[in-house]
């Protein structure tokens, strides 16, 4: 699996999705986004915690 981004960078392109008004739904973003998909899966038990910390820091 190949990783090229921080996980502040996942982060960030989470919240900046979610600014967008893009759906964060895992099945979407996989389709979407598979890079981000696989860093945040990477840094973080799932796609969820992922989310969860991308809004709480």
């Amino acid at each position: 699996m190949e990783v090229n981004m921080s996980s502040e960078e996942v982060l960030s392109e989470i919240q900046g999705l979610k600014a967008k008004g893009m759906n964060l739904n895992k099945k979407q973003v996989k389709k979407s986004n598979p890079q981000l998909m696989r860093n945040a899966l990477h840094y973080f038990p799932s796609w969820d915690d992922a989310i969860e910390r991308s809004i709480t820091g």
